[in-house]
């Protein structure tokens, strides 16, 4: 199998890829066509199935991984596959990680840092929510190993919300050296609990789309309902520590045009405010980069950052 950065005019191809997107069509004469778009870990790439009811095009679905034939061609100017023949791969002919975006880092050596975190917290009630979660439930465990921490701009792929936790909790790690004023317990928990309403708000990979709690409540809400029910089961459990890591949670996009609830109204608050922006804005930039990697050195005007970026190079 090529992968699909890997695809030039005139490939032929021969190997499994996921199916992102399928759609029957009709050309201008009335033909029938399917309009498919492959993708494995390295990107995508539209495909079209000439002649759907011929034989060796067997039945697939979307988010199905199917073998494909096919040649790859040029059309006005964007690469695409004349998809010959294509079946739908069975389980354990593939590895998703192959075919999925995912973390550059190891999950599991991620995980274990972001333990040594956990374990560093002090107050026993916010150790105890914390171990709960992330030492205790193994189902939550996987899950939030497995989630992404958005379905674009940021962190969509596999490892995602853990990687962007990670990186929020070590820029807090950073801050209460610097500013002592800064609960360090609180501030700490905040930081690795502060997403985890995204292992609910988003589906899991290759789908990553927004799920009913998603759309009715967004992951702040979640987040916050989560961390409830964790303080319901740890007995006498301080109310005003309850709300105050609440709060962190619910002002943690800083504005309330930005979906939180709550602007921020205790310095741990802002401090996680500024942790979560500065880590989402650098990867979103990060990935940008990444995705330029063969264009110029202006990259146009972004609507996120309100500016035409450009490529530091050689200065």
């Amino acid at each position: 199998m090529k992968y699909i950065r890997e695809l030039h005019e005139g490939t032929k191809i021969s190997g499994i890829y996921l199916c992102k997107f399928r759609q029957s069509l009709v050309t201008k004469n009335g033909k029938p066509y399917e309009n498919v778009i492959l993708q494995d870990k390295t990107g995508k790439i539209d495909g079209k199935i000439w002649e759907p009811n011929s034989f060796g095009i067997d039945e697939f679905n979307t988010l199905d991984y199917i073998e494909v034939m096919g040649d790859v061609n040029s059309f006005a100017g964007t690469l695409q596959v004349s998809i010959k023949r294509v079946r739908k791969a069975d389980e354990g002919e593939y590895k998703p990680s192959d075919y999925l975006p995912a973390s550059k880092y190891d999950v599991e050596e991620m995980y274990q840092e972001l333990l040594s975190y956990v374990g560093s917290v002090q107050n026993s009630y916010l150790s105890a929510l914390l171990k709960r979660y992330y030492v205790e439930d193994k189902g939550f465990i996987k899950q939030f190993k497995d989630s992404s921490a958005a379905k674009s701009v940021h962190h969509g792929f596999l490892g995602g919300l853990l990687e962007h936790t990670l990186s929020v909790t070590r820029l807090c790690q950073y801050y209460t050296k610097a500013y002592p004023v800064l609960n360090r317990s609180l501030l700490i928990t905040a930081a690795i609990f502060h997403d985890i309403g995204k292992t609910k708000e988003l589906s899991m990979l290759p789908e990553n789309a927004y799920t009913d709690d998603g759309q009715l409540l967004g992951h702040i809400m979640i987040g916050a309902e989560m961390v409830h029910d964790g303080v319901a089961n740890i007995p006498k459990f301080p109310k005003p520590l309850e709300n105050a890591l609440k709060h962190c949670i619910l002002a943690h996009h800083g504005e309330l045009e930005y979906g939180s609830p709550k602007k921020p109204a205790l310095a741990e608050a802002l401090a996680l405010n500024l942790a979560d922006n500065t880590d989402a804005r650098m990867e979103t930039l990060t990935e940008m980069l990444e995705a330029s990697y063969d264009s110029g050195e202006w990259l146009g005007y972004n609507k996120i950052f309100e500016s035409n970026i450009r490529k530091t190079g050689e200065i």
